[in-house]
């Protein structure tokens, strides 16, 4: 399995899930597991999903990404799993 980590952050408005959702939707991007929460109208949204049928190479996925969350006011990151585990091991 090829997977990934997709953070989502910034100010709360309608849509932000809609939006990320369908293009993972329409790029294959399996999700395996997601949490989000407000917070004092801030939203926060990470997600592992599974790039192994994904119809994209990464980098386009993550450049993609990111310029969507430029279009809708939120930061959107995407990283490979092990590098995420790597950047977080205590």
């Amino acid at each position: 399995m090829n997977k990934a980590i997709i953070t989502v952050v910034g100010k709360d408005t309608v849509g932000i899930i809609a939006k990320i959702c369908t293009y993972l939707a329409d790029h294959k991007i399996n999700i395996l597991d997601i949490s989000q929460t407000i917070v004092s109208g801030y939203f926060n949204m990470m997600m592992i999903v599974d790039l192994s049928s994904s119809d994209g190479e990464f980098k386009v996925i993550g450049d993609e990404l990111d310029e969507l969350g430029k279009e809708i006011g939120v930061v959107v990151k995407c990283q490979r799993e092990d590098i995420f585990d790597s950047m977080h091991r205590i």
